[in-house]
């Protein structure tokens, strides 16, 4: 897909795009709030309409025929849930050794239904391949998509998940399923 088409497409959806893409080569870009599989939609559609090109996980459950090789050309990463850990050194290496731009989407919610503990192994890929991480988000009652602010990391995995989703909270995004998102 052209810039320009997903331009146009991201605009006939009635979307806007809120920032352009994160000048890194290499970054996490958080995508919250994750209620649909819609938000992978809107999500390749922005990176395409500011000219990148993203990365994100999805179960792999969802790689079937003939859906696995479109999700797959859309820069889909099939993850076995139940062998989290072996994901996550995977994508720390692949992360390290990327010569081009790898800007990997991460649901720290982990599931498209309401969950109060986010997961923190964006934090641990960041931390270890020693990469930023943004505050992306979507706005489904705006209409607004974007790549968010430059997230600040300590060393505090739990700690800084639990300010992520205070700042999340804050800025009151509207999901698709409000019932399914849930920040405390």
């Amino acid at each position: 897909m052209t810039q320009t088409f997903a331009r146009f497409l991201l605009k006939m959806m009635g979307w806007q795009a809120t920032a352009p893409k994160v000048p890194e080569k290499r970054c996490i870009r958080v995508g919250v709030p994750h209620t649909s599989i819609y938000d992978f939609v809107v999500g390749y559609i922005y990176y395409r309409s500011v000219g990148g090109r993203m990365k994100t996980m999805i179960k792999k459950e969802a790689f079937f025929w003939p859906l696995g090789p479109i999700l797959k050309a859309m820069g889909g990463i099939p993850v076995d849930r139940g062998h989290a850990e072996g994901l996550v050194r995977s994508l720390i290496h692949e992360m390290e050794n990327e010569e081009g731009d790898l800007h990997l989407v991460i649901c720290p919610e982990g599931t498209r239904r309401a969950t109060k503990r986010w997961k923190t192994g964006y934090h641990t890929i960041a931390r270890e391949a020693g990469i930023p991480v943004y505050m992306g988000h979507f706005d489904y009652e705006k209409k607004e998509v974007g790549r968010g602010e430059l997230f600040e990391l300590t060393d505090d995995a739990r700690g800084d998940t639990n300010r992520l989703q205070a700042l999340y909270e804050a800025h009151g995004y509207a999901a698709m399923y409000p019932e399914r998102y849930t920040t405390k």
